[in-house]
């Protein structure tokens, strides 16, 4: 009986470890279960929300076509009255190629740097670190690239002797004409590798110019093919604006060809020339030497020659500026052509002396000497006859220390601060006042001297100058420019007047290598000494900016142009500048068909 009872207690001993090890098993299949469960429930969470808009995109490469639209940068024209149009094209585009590299199909960026760094001029180290990038599958090489520079990239693919190296086509910029219209072209460059306009029209008007990209997208099945009724969606590009000038193409080539010839000549560091229509303020030429070809815009010494001068360089004119000053004088009635003063060939102004230009002394002489002999003393006589007051009044009048809004990148607005501050404090010390009367102490831009000259050749109106005549938009659509008044510094009477005083200028003065036989010529000179270098005090007596300006034929003026020298190797404007005027005053007389006004 006891041997049974001990069998069944043992029985059921054992059935209770078999359950509880059925349990513990059940209990760590759930566990494993459940703990399974998390990690997909972990991943799911991952891949759905966290990392979501990573494979919606890696779908979206899968099965759309995303396709960025460029539109065409616009053109730019200058008029020719020779094209049957019209019209002259002087910045387009041509078709060219972007090299670049998948770094990843590179097997020997060694081998490959050295077959293809001669062709496309590269520096080999440049090469062979952007294909040295293994985990990279996209490394920009060079834009531009000709078609002869291809052709030799794909012999060398055909070859098997390079690997990884791509090429697409792409639009670059042309200018027809090249150095010759670089002083208000600009150019298109490269910034963070994106493709900008750059200086000149290119910078003022790379918006308008660049046009509005487009775009195009499709559904793709798994081979990569259109889906017939998938979504598809497009956004056309906007062509960027074309641009129509002031510029005339034949006018640009005689002024810019003449200042580059006068330049060299004269050795001087750099020349500018501007030409402008006095009764709208359109530009006809604009030149500067040294010029940059905008094709090959890298291949410069010295980037400062991207800068244009005509617009930008803010420098003491000197004696052009006595013309404004008469005319400031005659027009608040203060002088008249006949006034007289005695000329000793000084002045003292609190504590300064200054004497005229040359140690002549003149004595008694009337305003009209005072221009035709280009007197300081007798343009700070006039200056004085208004006050300083007034006469800063007129130098704001006239535009100066202000910019001309000329739609160009990069111009600057001049300085007359000084004489502001002669205004404020009277005429006591007004020793800016004086110097300011004949072009010291003071800056200004040849836009603005050309501007101010502008008022004396269309009846005391200063009109706003302006190089764009069209803006056509890619509809067709045209935007003509309207002349814009920019003030009226003067009557109309004090400008002829002014005009009638700068006529003997030219016939006795210092200008009669302006001259045109049959026309009344008005102009002035300008040799302004240049501040000293080094911090030192003063001007430098052997180094001087020439100018001139000058309009004509004085009876319907139909141009009105500056030419401007930097340290020319002789010694008075008369030799430099004014030679460049009087051939290229010639020139428009004709081409212009201009009527003479003068019978001798």
């Amino acid at each position: 009986m006891t041997r049974r009872l001990h069998r069944t207690t043992a029985s059921r001993q054992s059935r209770a470890r078999v359950s509880l090890d059925r349990i513990d098993r059940m209990t760590v299949l759930r566990g494993l279960f459940g703990l399974f469960a998390l990690v997909i429930c972990v991943r799911l969470f991952w891949f759905q929300v966290i990392r979501h808009s990573f494979f919606e995109a890696l779908a979206s490469d899968q099965h759309e076509l995303n396709q960025l639209l460029v539109p065409k940068r616009g053109e730019i024209y200058a008029h020719d009255q020779f094209s049957p149009d019209g019209l002259s094209l002087v910045v387009t585009n041509r078709t060219m190629h972007h090299v670049y590299a998948n770094p990843k199909q590179v097997t020997d960026p060694q081998a490959v740097t050295a077959a293809i760094a001669p062709i496309l001029a590269m520096d080999p180290e440049v090469v062979l670190s952007r294909l040295s990038k293994a985990g990279d599958i996209f490394e920009p090489l060079k834009h531009e690239v000709s078609d002869p520079e291809i052709e030799a990239l794909q012999t060398l693919v055909d070859e098997g002797k390079i690997s990884g190296i791509h090429w697409m086509e792409e639009d670059a910029r042309w200018y027809s004409e090249g150095a010759l219209t670089s002083a208000f072209t600009g150019f298109v460059g490269l910034v963070d590798d994106q493709k900008t306009g750059q200086y000149g029209l290119e910078g003022y008007f790379d918006n308008e110019l660049s046009g509005t990209a487009g775009s195009f997208s499709a559904e793709l099945d798994s081979a990569g093919r259109f889906i017939a009724v998938g979504d598809k969606s497009v956004v056309e590009a906007q062509d960027g604006d074309t641009l129509i000038l002031t510029i005339d193409k034949n006018i640009q080539y005689k002024a810019c060809t003449t200042l580059e010839e006068q330049v060299k000549k004269h050795n001087a560091k750099q020349g500018s020339l501007i030409i402008m229509d006095p009764s709208t303020g359109a530009i006809l030429a604009m030149c500067n030497v040294p010029e940059y070809d905008p094709n090959h815009y890298g291949d410069v010494d010295d980037i400062s020659v991207y800068m244009n001068d005509v617009i930008s360089d803010q420098y003491e004119p000197g004696s052009v500026m006595k013309s404004i000053t008469m005319a400031a004088a005659i027009n608040e009635g203060a002088v008249t052509p006949y006034t007289t003063y005695e000329d000793t060939g000084e002045v003292h102004i609190a504590g300064y002396t200054i004497h005229n230009s040359t140690p002549k002394v003149f004595g008694v002489v009337d305003m009209t000497v005072v221009l035709q002999e280009s007197l300081n003393t007798g343009a700070i006589f006039a200056a004085q006859s208004i006050g300083s007051e007034r006469w800063a009044h007129y130098m704001e009048q006239f535009g100066f220390g202000e910019h001309t809004g000329i739609e160009l990148s990069g111009e600057n607005p001049g300085d007359i601060a000084l004489v502001q501050r002669d205004a404020r404090y009277g005429n006591d010390k007004a020793i800016y006042t004086a110097t300011s009367s004949y072009g010291q102490g003071l800056t200004v831009t040849p836009i603005q001297m050309l501007q101010a000259y502008g008022a004396l050749a269309n009846d005391g109106v200063m009109m706003q100058p302006y190089i764009v005549d069209q803006v056509v938009k890619s509809n067709g659509f045209q935007e003509i420019h309207e002349p814009v008044e920019a003030g009226r510094p003067i009557s109309p009477e004090t400008a002829r007047t002014v005009a009638a005083m700068l006529v003997r200028v030219v016939d006795y003065g210092h200008s009669k290598k302006a001259a045109v036989d049959g026309y009344f010529m008005a102009g002035k000179t300008g040799t302004a000494q240049l501040a000293k270098e080094n911090g030192e005090v003063g001007y430098d007596p052997h180094r001087h900016k020439d100018t001139f300006v000058g309009f004509g034929p004085v009876s319907d003026p139909q141009f009105v142009m500056l030419v401007k020298m930097d340290e020319p190797q002789t010694q008075w404007a008369e030799g430099s500048v004014v030679p460049v005027a009087g051939e290229v005053s010639r020139y428009l007389l004709n081409y212009l068909k201009i009527q003479p006004d003068r019978s001798e």
